[in-house]
């Protein structure tokens, strides 16, 4: 693996993933709405919740583009991160936890007036997750916060669709930007939600900047408007290079250029899907970024490692692996990734 030359840029919501064990009993005591989903509230929401509780809070950098990002810093490809965080303690946590991975944080614009936002995520039993997520800081970015030097040294960009529904103005600069710097872009389409929303744009968006479109089953099939999410495939031949639907237990099916593979899931007792979709991506870049011309064997492979981290991701609380983990990921790779 050639990954000196690579540098991958993400450009997303940096949030303080704040996780917590709860019974359902609490929920419906605590947290107005309804339970599962994710729901954008005040911060004093999240602070009033939390004095409600004293079961132990398990706090990570997150925000599903950083999920994505630092899962491939972790993996010793070079990256950067986008985005706007507060000048208070979150901020200097998540700043702190990514530099410590090797990640350069200069592309962090500061809020001198706004917290850096975070997500409560509310784990029942059943491992379902109730989130609140206060945006903070990470809204307030402006396009005139962006400029080309941002972009410079980097070879790939990696863009979260919620920046689409946040900050539209400023994700159309990023990706402009990108393109005006030859970065190759890939984007995670996040929710079948936003893709409904942005019917009319997205199609225009994947074909003038998007070289790399991630998606699961819903947001595949919120766009092509049938019940079968393959027929993203024919809608988006020759738009961009690379499509990946993720379908869960099913798997996963890749298709770039002519080539077409079907990689199977690796299936594990889940205790919390927090984060599982973008490790994957981080998974499938690691075997992607390197590499300028796909075989068939290189796509089941780049899909497989891709399976294979989102399936540690699941076994515990939150969107990282666990240090732990991270020797048998490393003999993995060494052992069975792109030997040739």
């Amino acid at each position: 693996m050639h990954k000196k030359e690579v540098k991958v840029l993400g450009f997303g919501s940096p949030l303080v993933d704040i996780l917590i064990n709860v019974e359902d009993y609490f929920l419906q005591k605590n947290v107005e709405g309804k339970k599962g989903g994710m729901e954008l509230v005040d911060i004093s929401i999240i602070d009033r919740i939390l004095t409600k509780t004293t079961a132990e809070k398990v706090m990570v950098p997150g925000g599903s583009c950083a999920n994505t990002i630092s899962t491939l810093a972790k993996l010793g490809v070079n990256t950067g991160f986008l985005g706007k965080i507060g000048t208070d303690e979150l901020g200097s946590f998540y700043t702190k936890n990514y530099a410590d991975i090797g990640g350069d944080v200069s592309g962090f614009k500061k809020s001198s007036d706004t917290r850096t936002g975070c997500c409560l995520s509310l784990v029942t039993p059943d491992s379902e997750r109730t989130m609140r997520t206060y945006l903070g800081a990470a809204y307030t970015i402006t396009p005139e916060d962006i400029t080309g030097e941002d972009f410079k040294g980097y070879t790939h960009l990696h863009i979260e669709g919620y920046t689409l529904q946040y900050m539209p103005g400023v994700a159309l600069k990023v990706l402009k930007l990108a393109k005006e710097n030859s970065l190759v872009v890939s984007i995670d389409l996040a929710s079948f939600e936003i893709v409904k929303q942005f019917s009319g744009d997205l199609p225009g968006i994947l074909k003038n900047y998007v070289d790399i479109v991630f998606c699961n089953e819903d947001e595949a099939m919120q766009y092509v408007g049938t019940k079968n999410p393959e027929d993203v495939f024919d809608v988006l031949n020759g738009v961009c290079n690379v499509v990946a639907v993720k379908l869960g237990k099913k798997g996963s099916v890749i298709k770039a250029g002519d080539i077409k593979v079907r990689v199977p899931a690796n299936l594990v007792e889940a205790v919390d899907t927090t984060g599982a979709g973008d490790v994957w991506q981080a998974g499938f870049l690691y075997g992607y970024t390197p590499h300028k011309v796909f075989t068939e064997k290189l796509l089941e492979e780049a899909g497989g490692f891709a399976a294979f981290l989102s399936s540690e991701v699941v076994r515990v609380m939150g969107a990282s692996i666990p240090e732990n983990r991270w020797e048998h990921i490393r003999n993995y790779i060494k052992e069975k990734m792109f030997k040739n």
